[in-house]
């Protein structure tokens, strides 16, 4: 992780030489990181790679060697981002002692945490993740799968715990969740800094405390 960056650029560097794993894996956060931090300042199409290189203290040549094109680049960024998120809620499910809406609970209060430390990655998200055609819309398709599953896995624990209303259509109540978290999130961020993050953690939690029948 420590490992300094490659520089050699795409016309130069023999395929033996590409990023070891570790220092790929440097690399994606440092750029995850720089990246976010312009997009919430312009947008995506506002930012250039040479400035995402340069804000990552990374040569453009590593970049376009590793990544491509903006487009991938963005892609793979989303990636990176959502697989933080999703290793942060899957935290919260190891523990089959607990109870499943505690770890519910816990498991919104990581997406809370996730939201406040990359507030630029939820915009992005909320941004292009609804506009349509987008460019990203495929891994937005596939990313988007993967967050509800994860909260789907969740739900079926507490189901299999409490007796919930049947009526509510599974689909829907992941996308409920899952759409809180960023809009909540995002809310918090952008419009009431004073909010904190247990209330709202609990805003969302009303809305499985809702699925479980009294």
């Amino acid at each position: 992780m420590g490992h300094s960056v490659g520089t050699a650029g795409p016309e130069r560097a023999p395929a033996d030489k590409k990023l070891r794993p570790e220092r790929t894996n440097a690399t994606r956060q440092k750029l995850f990181e720089a990246s976010m931090d312009l997009i919430g300042e312009r947008g995506a199409a506002g930012v250039t790679m040479d400035e995402i290189a340069a804000a990552a203290g990374v040569s453009k040549g590593t970049v376009y060697y590793n990544f491509g094109s903006k487009s991938d680049l963005i892609a793979q960024l989303l990636r990176h981002g959502v697989d933080i998120l999703k290793v942060r809620l899957l935290t919260e499910q190891g523990d089959a002692a607990a109870d499943p809406l505690v770890s519910m609970e816990a498991m919104i209060g990581q997406a809370m945490d996730f939201m406040a430390e990359y507030p630029s990655f939820a915009r992005l998200w909320v941004s292009e993740n609804w506009r349509i055609p987008s460019e990203w819309q495929d891994t937005f398709a596939v990313l988007r799968a993967e967050l509800l599953a994860v909260i789907g896995s969740a739900i079926d624990k507490v189901a299999a715990a409490y007796p919930v209303d049947e009526g509510i259509p599974r689909g829907s109540l992941e996308t409920a969740i899952f759409g809180a978290c960023f809009v909540v999130g995002l809310d918090r961020q952008t419009y009431n800094p004073e909010r904190t993050r247990d209330q709202s953690v609990a805003a969302i939690m009303a809305i499985m405390r809702g699925y479980v029948v009294k």
